[in-house]
């Protein structure tokens, strides 16, 4: 008797054991349980302690209410120029609504995986290669779009759709490869090019720059040069009409000097017929001289040019009177003031310094290629001419006499040294005279 009762009054301990803890259910935080009241939906437990009732109330399914990430295995999709691309997709979703989540889908995440293959597929299959691999964002956009409508009643929202990979097939990546390596070699080409463009204008700027130079260096030169050449022709033809003009004073003072002395040697006419004779084999020997005729009153025409010009002495011969006026003797300069300055051989002072200065630029060392630019010398200096705006004026240098000519020989002692010695003996002896004596010079 007492066994059964301690048995019944374990069941009966065990009924309300179970009857408690079917009562009793705990809903963790972020996780809702949809609760089914003899096989029909009866609410939804929130997170905590709740009671239901036993035997009568079950829990149909505990929904995870977090955001939930989704990886997807590769699917292949081709694109509109008919190339298959496998592409990796990652879905981002979360349960807003228990009820539909339970009721409305049977397999909630594999619908979600099936649409959003068939959404890709669609989006994709628009668009090229190209295009695929630079639109990640547009696809983006497209899928989390047609998703979110998609799953809205199933208590679903799919926050983000991204693509994890997008790789085609190995043959399209090899060309793909050449083909970058083919336009990154095109752009070092053009950078090549563009260099070499560069660096050819710059080196044809250079060398206008530096023939610009050189013909402005040639100009200059050229200037020199030339104002050198006339500076050169100017005071050559100087010195020339100066020495001309000397030579020209020079046969001028000869000429009297020998007049004078012939005047004062008093020659008899048998002396000039003489000299006449002498001079007649000179003058025939040109090559237009064929035939020579001497007068036979020749020595007649002598007697009477004699008795005109000449005076008879004491011994009754006819001999030439010397003249009485004084022949200044004199310088050309002091002649005439106006070719003073030709006389003048010093060197112009002006024309001196430019000579000094071109010796000293000729002489400074000029750098070696590898020292840098070379410095500047300076602008040229040209030479400033006489009675030009900034030239150094003239001055003469002092002046020297020119040289006395030299005083010809008497002709009348040459004239004895050339007679016969029958002549020599006859020859009268010529008395002094007073008037005879050589002018004095100044």
């Amino acid at each position: 008797m007492s066994f059964a009762v301690v048995i019944v009054l374990v069941v009966i301990l065990l009924l309300i054991v179970v009857t408690v803890v079917k009562s009793v259910v705990v809903i963790p935080q972020a996780y809702a349980a949809v609760v089914e009241r003899l096989g029909r939906y009866r609410g939804t437990l929130s997170p905590g302690l709740n009671f239901l009732v036993p035997f009568v109330d079950r829990v149909r399914e505990q929904i995870d209410l977090r955001e939930q990430v989704v990886p997807f295995p590769p699917q292949p999709v081709i694109t509109k120029d008919n190339l298959t691309v496998s592409i990796d997709t990652v879905v981002y979703l979360q349960v807003t609504n228990p009820k539909d989540a339970v009721y409305e889908i049977a397999n909630r995440i594999a619908a979600v995986e099936q649409l959003t293959t068939t959404t890709l597929r669609n989006v994709v299959g628009g668009m090229s290669l190209e295009d695929t691999l630079t639109s990640r964002d547009f696809i983006n956009g497209q899928l989390s779009e047609v998703l979110d409508e998609a799953t809205g009643r199933w208590g679903i929202r799919v926050g983000r759709v991204e693509l994890k990979a997008i790789d085609p097939p190995p043959s399209i990546q090899d060309s793909m490869e050449k083909q970058m390596r083919a336009d990154r070699e095109k752009r070092a080409t053009i950078l090549t090019a563009e260099g070499q463009r560069e660096s050819a204008i710059k080196t044809a700027e250079g060398q206008k720059q530096a023939s610009i130079l050189s013909a402005e260096g040639a100009k200059q030169a050229a200037i020199l040069t030339a104002e050198a050449e006339r500076q050169s022709r100017i005071l050559r033809a100087q010195g020339e009409r100066a020495a001309r003009y000397l030579q020209a004073q020079g046969q001028a003072k000869a000429i009297e000097k020998v007049f004078a002395a012939i005047k004062a040697g008093r020659p008899t006419p048998e002396l000039l017929a003489y000299q006449y004779l002498q001079t007649l084999p000179q003058m025939a020997q040109g090559d237009a001289n064929k035939v020579w005729i001497v007068p036979s009153d020749f020595s007649k025409a002598l007697e009477g040019f004699t008795k005109m010009l000449g005076a008879p002495g004491d011994d009754g011969v006819f001999r030439y009177e010397p003249t009485r006026e004084h022949v200044p003797t004199s310088r050309p300069e002091e002649d005439d003031e106006s070719v003073s300055g030709w006389f003048d051989t010093s060197t112009d002072p002006h024309i001196a310094a430019l000579v000094r200065a071109a010796e000293e630029v000729a002489r400074r060392e000029v750098p070696g290629p590898g020292v840098g630019m070379t410095q500047s010398l300076g602008p040229p200096v040209l030479p400033a001419l006489s009675g030009q705006p900034g030239a150094a004026p003239h001055v003469p240098a002092p002046q020297e006499s020119p040289a006395e000519p030299p005083q010809p020989a008497d002709p009348a002692q040459q004239a004895a040294s050339t007679r016969p010695p029958e002549d020599r003996e006859t020859a009268p002896e010529r008395p002094p005279d007073a008037g005879s004596a050589e002018p004095s010079r100044s």
